[in-house]
């Protein structure tokens, strides 16, 4: 690990000053993605501005929306009452992320900021457009099992790691930031970014901005949801595929529907047209199949990754059984 100083903030402004400053300065808050980062000499910061001081933490639900303060911590954030009876999707898939533990040190804004899991970003050794631009992506021709079959380019086909932000993504959850020029809102969906020419981005903060806190408008998805995430084991490992399904039901017609995915692209993918597709129909497994159909329209596997061609799509009919059968 390369050496680097460390201040700690009292303020947002502070923080943002003291990372505006310096052309390689990080924010640190639980740091479960950051400080492994750092220790396999991906990101070296030459400064880290610890925000865990800063009154970020409340989660206040008011008449039209669910607030969220970046650093509430994932665990807390999971187990909170109106979390679970107003945005359960939230909560669950919160619950599927990492273990217990990283939950309890991991926060809403770094479970954002997290960056992908592909082994050819962590091997240093290895060529990645993600971590050195121009140097090749070693997992287009390489072991990418786990890698896009949405939206990648042929500068890097790694994928967005987070749960969390499958769910937020399909609750059409809006990201508040502050930084030098002001606050502004991103919308959830626009947040992250897709790889094209320029994979070294992940998201779309300006230099300096902070994430200060998660809106999430209120919806009528507190029944008919669910979050399943496939992985190769149960506990403590990243998703093959992931699906967040939530409907509206009148009877047994769908009156509305969201619907995302993880694991599949380099930012969480919403679905949109799948989502269209059901509006107006009864919640049937056949429904739910012309759905799935619809949503892997433009998937490309590559060598390793296939059979996410097959296992997206069930996925998200079983998601959708899922959420019909409570």
């Amino acid at each position: 690990m390369n050496p680097f100083s460390f201040v700690r903030a009292n303020s947002p402004k502070a923080a943002i000053d003291a990372v505006s400053k310096g052309d390689n300065s990080r924010f640190i808050a639980g740091g479960t993605n950051l400080l492994d980062l750092m220790k396999n000499g991906v990101m070296q910061p030459e400064k880290l501005v610890d925000i865990n001081n800063l009154p970020l933490k409340d989660i206040q639900l008011s008449k039209d929306k669910l607030h969220i303060g970046a650093l509430a911590l994932n665990s807390t954030v999971a187990a909170d009452n109106q979390v679970k009876a107003q945005f359960p999707l939230l909560s669950q898939a919160l619950l599927a992320g990492a273990s217990q533990q990283l939950r309890n040190m991991a926060t809403v804004g770094g479970n954002m900021m997290q960056r992908t899991r592909c082994s050819y970003f962590y091997d240093t050794a290895m060529p990645c457009n993600k971590r050195q631009p121009g140097s090749g992506c070693g997992a287009i021709g390489g072991v990418n099992r786990m890698h896009a079959i949405f939206g990648a380019s042929d500068k890097c086909i790694a994928v967005h790691p987070s749960d969390m932000c499958v769910a937020l993504v399909a609750l059409d959850a809006t990201v508040l930031v502050t930084g030098p020029k002001g606050e502004r809102k991103i919308p959830f969906a626009d947040f992250h970014r897709l790889p094209g020419d320029t994979p070294e981005k992940d998201n779309n903060l300006g230099k300096g901005e902070l994430i200060t806190a998660v809106e999430i408008p209120n919806n009528p998805y507190t029944k008919n949801i669910y979050y399943l995430k496939v992985r190769d084991r149960a506990s403590y490992a990243f998703a093959l595929v992931s699906v967040a399904a939530a409907l509206e039901l009148d009877g047994n017609v769908i009156k509305s529907a969201r619907l995302a995915m993880g694991g599949v692209a380099h930012k969480p993918w919403r679905l949109a047209a799948a989502e269209q597709s059901l509006i107006g129909k009864t919640a049937t497994e056949e429904n739910f199949r012309v759905a799935a159909t619809v949503a892997m329209e433009n998937a490309k596997a590559y060598e390793h990754n296939s059979f996410k061609l097959q296992l997206a799509p069930n996925s998200i009919v079983t998601a959708l059984l899922k959420a019909t059968s409570v």
